[in-house]
Parts: structure tokens; C-alpha cells; sequence
């Protein structure tokens, strides 16, 4: 109220001024003039003044009255209020440890990754904590505790030595290099390696086992930032050591137990990579990952994902962690209690999935052990739903020889990021490019004969197969039929073993169809690495005959995979997903929508007659007896020509043959999608023209068992 009065004083004073101004002026004036006119007016200007003062003093009472209006809501009403928010602002509050995660479920509601409580014995920095406190602590730990200490290294225990030994390290610098240590001429640093380096052996062999336990556990409790937790031993804590640490400490200063988590796979190593890996609590961010995470802001020892799905979907699977007010004392108040992070719900069906790892396996040690497969070494088995975008099945499995001896590995990632020479399985797009352009129509009748541009080598079919039409080209797979209609498409007069010219545009038109079929382009799937594949530069007509039998561009997997979705879906492309939604109450929430990318740039007629080659491929064409008829299976073979880097060079020296496969069934209402590839399993020139059927045996076995599943 000073302040009030002080200001009412001053306008005052203002006030009396005035007046005394306007006497003042009122009797020069007299003096001056003896007109009554001036005077009057003299007046009237005497009389705004006041009249302008008597507004300003209005207004800046009005605005005194508002501002203790202001004052008495601010003071009294919203004292709580203010002082609640003053509180918050002012308080240091610090998060728990990183929560459990959320649980992962296949989509028949069966659980794959739970979580499990682990014992952690750590060490976390005090204040004003001397070395000779953190070594006592160190060899206290060492009676009771059992740690693995195999990793100590000569120069942790010269370190040790030098910790424990400080007199005797610093006798070992000479006179002269302190005195270049004062000159800067050298540093600190130098100083303390040439402490490491003069340790001798006969001072480090004094140290028992204990010592170097003492050792390690003394460079695990000083490894990394002070203020961060250390952990001493965080696997296959006993419950002994467990309870003896925790009645003991405060004896150990600074050394704490908890409970910690860890994650676990009820069906071991069934989809384990895609699946993906979370750090652990001794590590905490992996550097590689650090910047990412800390701009989203994680604590450098966090818990988060770092691969697959436990990286995609981190932000939901993450827990939310406790809250604490630290406390005038020191002392931690919770003000807001975390949770478990969100379950959720894959498409995979794991059951499925397992079979089909099995399977895989099986297959590639039995190809593997096959003739002319010396340069095979992997295959990759993935199955859809065609109708929505839904990966049931997903798998690759690899042969590696170790210590003479074959063991099969994952090779799941290559599905997304393993480009291969696809082949004839991709003519059904091919053929899609000729009708468009009416360079092919339906019904059309072409001879299978070789085709020769000139200055290069024949370019042929599998075998003669004489006269064919749209349907029985697929359904044999003629390369000329294609190369014909490659000619027709680039605008080319073909003559046998003359010159082909061809308008260039026709590589972007067969490009653009294939990618609306998911051909080199990327599928969308809920995944953070997925390959384009790799597309040729050369504009050559005859690059442009390979292309159009997946000769030329290289596609992935799972790019494949969709090609098939989108025929067997009457031209939709829908993007892949892995994420079906969230599971919550004991029931699937959020469900994802199928979303379609794009529908192809087609007549449904053709569409129907590609359809129509696909079935005929699986009845009585090169996919015969891949899979029961009683499925009503269609689809596509290919076989291609590829390459392999036998020596490891970087060039690709020699010729192999990859074969790939891709169906659907029923072909009157797809349900389920099924493709397979086995890059490199024979050679051309090998000793034996054999070639394995490892595709063949999957998709018979394969498809058998989703039928059983789903009848």
C-alpha cells in the first residue's frame, strides 16, 4: 500500500503545481494584456487543463483499482494455486530405472517375449569418496561375491598397482621429466604411461587372485561417467550373494542390490532377429544409437531397443518410469509411479513361423550336401496374406562350415535386404507391360524360337517349346515370348542376327509397372532396414530382353512378396506390416488397418488372364506338383542366371543359377501368399547338370502345413 500512496502523493504534487502555474500565468496575464477577450480565452484554456487532468486521474485510479483487484486474486484466491506451481518449478525430481518393457504377442494371443526379474549388485560414486575407501570395498566384494575377472587386463592391474602403490609410482619419473612435466612439454598423461610402463613383473607378481579380483571389480566400479550406476554383477546372481550384500551395506559404501529385468523367449530362437535386442543395463544407449535417443530424451543408461522390432516400435514397448522429489535431506519422495510399457500384437503366427524355421533348416543342409551346390548356402521362406498386407511367416536360414562342421544360422534380415536376379517368377508383371502398350494381346500366338541381335549370343528359352499363346507362355515359361514383346515395347524392327534399335523410354515403362506390383521399390514393412534392390544403367536392347524375364533389375525377398500379394489381390498393393495392434485386457485393441499403396494401372481383363497363367503354371506348367491342386494353388517358377564373388574380391567371377518361386491359394479367394527363393544353388558349368528342388520340397511342405493350421 506504500507504493499506492507514494504514487497518489506524487499526482498530487503535480496537482498543486499546476495550480500555482496557472496563477502565476493568470496574473502575468492580467498584467500583460487588458483585453477581455484574451483573458476569457485565457479562461477557457484553464478550464480544458483541469478537465484533462481529472481524466488522467481517473484513468490511473481505475488502474490502481485493477491492479489491487489483481493483486488480492494473485494474494489470497490463488495462494494454493501459485504456491503449488512455485513448488513444481523450484523441486529437483529425478527418474527410477528404466522400466520393464511391454510383452510382444504372436497374433493367436501366444506369448514370445516376456520379461523376467534379475538380481543387480552396483556401484554408484558417493561424494567425497576416496580411492582408498573404493579399494577396501573392492576387496570386501571379493569375499563375498563370485565374479568372472578373465578379462582383467595387464594394464588394469598396473593401473591397480599404481592406486595402491602412489609413492612408488611417482620414484619411477625422473627429475628431468618433472621437470618437463613443469615446462609442458609433456603432460600428464605421459606422465602416468611411463608410471605403467616401469612397473615391473616381479611388483605385479605379489598380487594373488584375490588382488586381481579386487582389480577388476575396482576398474568396474570407476568404468564410464561418476555419476552413473556401475554394474559389478548384473547375470546369474545368486540369492546367497544376493542377501549377504544387502544385510552388508553399510559396511560397503556405495554399493547397492535391486531388481532388475531382462527379456525372455518362450519359443528360444523361433523369429529371434526380427524380433530384435534391447540393451542391457551395463551398457545402457549403444554409442551408435546415442544421439538418436538423447533428442528424444533418454538417459544415456537407458534400457531401449537397438534392433528390428524392439527399435521400430520402441515408443510403445517402453516403460514409463518412476518419479522422484529429492528431498531437502537428501532423501527421494515418489511423486509419480511408472509402468510397464505397452503390449503388443504381431501378425507372425508362431506356431507357423516355428514349422517353417524347421523346415528351412532341413532344406538347406539337404541342398547343401546336394551336387553342383558348392556356391549355395542359403533360402529364404515368407507367407502372406494376400488380402491385407500380413506377414504370417517370415524366414531365412543360412549353412556356415564351422570347425569342419555345417550349423545352420539366421539369415532372416537378407528377406529385406538381399537383392537377387529374380527370373521368369516375375513375368506375370512383364506381361501386364504388353498389354498396356498393346504390344501383346490376349490370346496371342507367337513360336518359341531363339532370338539373336547381332554381335551377342543367342538368346533362348529353357528348351523349344514351339507354338504358345499368353496363357501357355507363363505356364512354361518362354523367354522368347517375353523378348518379343519387350521388342514390341521398346518400338524395335527385329531381324535375326541384324541390329536392334529400341526407344529407351521402354526400360522406365517396364520399371514403372513392375514398382506398382512392389518390385523395386520398398514394401513399407514395420522395419527399419529395407533395400530398393539394385537397378542396372545400361540402356541396351538386349538389357531390356533380360529385363523383361528379371534378368536384369534385382528385387528383395519381401519385395517379391508383395508382387504376389498384389496379383493374387486383383492389382491392390498393400503394404506388409508386422504390427497387428495392442494387446490390452486381455484382448487385441488398435487393430491396424490394411492400406493399400496403390492399385495397378491395368484392365482387369488382364489382370485375369495373368491369373490365368499362374494357375496353368501350377497345374500342368514348370510349378507342377509344387503344391496339392486340392488348394487351388497359382503362381510362378523362375530360374535365373546370377553371380557370385568366389574369392572374395569384390568381382563377381562366376555364373550360378537362382531359383525363386511365388503362389497363392485358392486362386477363386486368395488367403494366403507363399514365396521362396534359393539364390546360387547350382552351376551352369558344373561337373552335373544337377539342379536341387529345394523349392519344390518347401513349398509342398510349407504350404501342407498352413492348411493344417488353418483348414
Amino acid at each position: 500500500m506504500k507504493l499506492i500512496d507514494k504514487i497518489v502523493s506524487f499526482f498530487k504534487d503535480i496537482k498543486t503545481k499546476r495550480q500555482n502555474s496557472l496563477k502565476i500565468s493568470k496574473r502575468q496575464s492580467k498584467l500583460s494584456y487588458n483585453n477581455l477577450n484574451t483573458y476569457r480565452n485565457f479562461k477557457d484554456v484553464k478550464v480544458e487543463i483541469e478537465k484533462r487532468y481529472n481524466i488522467l486521474t481517473f484513468i490511473v485510479i481505475l488502474i490502481l483499482f485493477v491492479l489491487v483487484i489483481f493483486l488480492f486474486f494473485i494474494q489470497i484466491v490463488g495462494k494454493e494455486k501459485y504456491e503449488a506451481e512455485l513448488e513444481t518449478l523450484t523441486q529437483t525430481t529425478v527418474d527410477g530405472e528404466t522400466a520393464p518393457r511391454g510383452r510382444i504377442y504372436d497374433r493367436n494371443m501366444n506369448l514370445i517375449v516376456d520379461n523376467v526379474p534379475t538380481k543387480v549388485i552396483y556401484y554408484k560414486k558417493p561424494s567425497n569418496v576416496t580411492t582408498k575407501e573404493e579399494m577396501s570395498v573392492a576387496y570386501k566384494l571379493t569375499e563375498m561375491i563370485d565374479i568372472d575377472y578373465s578379462s582383467l587386463s595387464d594394464n588394469d592391474l598396473r593401473d591397480f598397482w599404481i592406486k595402491n602403490n602412489k609413492k612408488k609410482a611417482r620414484a619411477k619419473i625422473t627429475d628431468e621429466e618433472w621437470k618437463q612435466l613443469d615446462e609442458r612439454k609433456i603432460t600428464n598423461d605421459d606422465i602416468y604411461n611411463l608410471e605403467l610402463e616401469r612397473i615391473t613383473p616381479e611388483e605385479l607378481a605379489v598380487y594373488t587372485e584375490t588382488d586381481k579380483k579386487a582389480a577388476y571389480i575396482y576398474k568396474l566400479m570407476n568404468t564410464g561417467y561418476s555419476y552413473d550406476e556401475k554394474v559389478l554383477k548384473g547375470e546369474n546372481v545368486s540369492d546367497e550373494e544376493y542377501a549377504l550384500i544387502s544385510e552388508n551395506l553399510t559396511d560397503l559404501k556405495g554399493v547397492g542390490t535391486k531388481l532388475d529385468w531382462e527379456r525372455t523367449y518362450p519359443y528360444g530362437s523361433v523369429f529371434r532377429t526380427i524380433l530384435g535386442n534391447v540393451s542391457n543395463s551395463k551398457s545402457g544407449i549403444p554409442a551408435e544409437l546415442k544421439d538418436y535417443y538423447l533428442e528424444k530424451g533418454y538417459s544415456l543408461d537407458d534400457r531401449v531397443g537397438t534392433s528390428y522390432l524392439e527399435y521400430q516400435y520402441e515408443d510403445i514397448l517402453r516403460g514409463k518410469k518412476n518419479k522422484y522429489q529429492v528431498l531437502n535431506d537428501g532423501s527421494y519422495k515418489l511423486i509419480e509411479e511408472g509402468k510397464r510399457g505397452q503390449d503388443i500384437v504381431l501378425t507372425i503366427d508362431i506356431e507357423l513361423q516355428k514349422a517353417v524355421e524347421e523346415m528351412l533348416t532341413e532344406e538347406v543342409l539337404q541342398a547343401s550336401s546336394e551336387a553342383n551346390t558348392e556356391y549355395y548356402d542359403h533360402s529364404f521362406v515368407i507367407v502372406t496374406n494376400p488380402k491385407t498386407g500380413e506377414v504370417l511367416a517370415m524366414a531365412g536360414k543360412q549353412v556356415k562350415e564351422v570347425d569342419g562342421e555345417k550349423v545352420v544360422v539366421d539369415y532372416t534380415p537378407g528377406a529385406l535386404t538381399s537383392p537377387v536376379v529374380m527370373g521368369s517368377v516375375v513375368k506375370g508383371a512383364s506381361q501386364i507391360v504388353g498389354y498396356n502398350t498393346g504390344a501383346l494381346k490376349i490370346g496371342e500366338v507367337r513360336y518359341d524360337n531363339c532370338v539373336k541381335i547381332a554381335a551377342t549370343p543367342e538368346k533362348c528359352s529353357w528348351k523349344k517349346l514351339g507354338k504358345l499363346n499368353d496363357i501357355t507362355a507363363l505356364a512354361y515359361s518362354s523367354n522368347t515370348y517375353q523378348y518379343y514383346t519387350a521388342i514390341n515395347v521398346g518400338k524395335g524392327k527385329y531381324e535375326y542376327n541384324k541390329p536392334l534399335s529400341i526407344d529407351t523410354a521402354a526400360f522406365d515403362t517396364y520399371r514403372n509397372t513392375f514398382a506398382e506390383f512392389g518390385l523395386g521399390v520398398k514394401t513399407g514393412i514395420d522395419l527399419p532396414l529395407e533395400s530398393t534392390g539394385y537397378k542396372g544403367t545400361s540402356k541396351q536392347p538386349g538389357h531390356l530382353l533380360d529385363f523383361s524375364i528379371g534378368q536384369y533389375d534385382n528385387y528383395t525377398p519381401i519385395q517379391l512378396a508383395q508382387y504376389i500379394d498384389t496379383i493374387a489381390d486383383n492389382g491392390n498393393r498393400k503394404q506388409l506390416y508386422l504390427l497387428k495392434g495392442f494387446y490390452e485386457d486381455g484382448q487385441l485393441t488398435n487393430e491396424t488397418e490394411p492400406k493399400t499403396l496403390n492399385t495397378v494401372d491395368t484392365k482387369p481383363e488382364y489382370l485375369e488372364r495373368v491369373k490365368e497363367g499362374f494357375k496353368a503354371v501350377l497345374e500342368y506348367g514348370t510349378g507342377a506338383g509344387y503344391i496339392d491342386l486340392s488348394y487351388k494353388p497359382a503362381g510362378k517358377t523362375g530360374t535365373s542366371q546370377s553371380f557370385v564373388d568366389t574369392n572374395g574380391d569384390g568381382v563377381v567371377d562366376k555364373e550360378t543359377i537362382t531359383t525363386t518361386f511365388a503362389a497363392y491359394a485358392p486362386y477363386d479367394d486368395p488367403k494366403v501368399a507363399f514365396t521362396i527363393i534359393s539364390p546360387n544353388i547350382s552351376v551352369p558349368d558344373g561337373s552335373t547338370s544337377h539342379q536341387s528342388a529345394i523349392n519344390k520340397r518347401l513349398a509342398q511342405r510349407v504350404s501342407q502345413k498352413y492348411f493344417e493350421i488353418y483348414k
